[in-house]
């Protein structure tokens, strides 16, 4: 399994971000996908979640309705809108999934920093 973050870096506050997450080395299609972050010195945090056909997702409280997770089955390839950014989102963003005995797999991350 490889997973393979791209489209972070620096943003004004308001500003807006689209990370993508690029998979292989298991059937993309077939399992749901997250984003998580950790900024520094916090643990990491899910910030995103969408089932394996994209009909399902889910966000936390603190990026409900400024971030949107989507998904390209035959690009295998999953997306991080991010909209209205703040300097809290300031983090490392991780790409995740699960295999089916809940093994996780993460990418390498891919920096975000909010500030002006």
């Amino acid at each position: 399994v490889q997973l393979v973050e791209s489209g972070g870096g620096l943003v004004q506050p308001g500003g807006s971000l689209r990370l993508s997450c690029a998979a292989s080395g298991f059937t993309f299609s077939r399992y749901s996908m997250s984003w998580y972050r950790q900024a520094p010195g916090k643990e990491r945090q899910l910030v995103a979640l969408i089932t394996s056909g994209g009909g399902v997702t889910k966000y936390p409280d603190p990026v409900n309705g400024r971030f949107t997770i989507s998904r390209d089955n035959a690009k295998n390839t999953v997306y991080l809108q991010m909209n209205s950014l703040k300097p809290e989102d300031t983090a490392v963003y991780y790409c995740n999934t699960k295999n089916a005995w809940g093994t996780p797999y993460w990418g390498k991350g891919t920096l975000v920093t909010v500030s002006s």
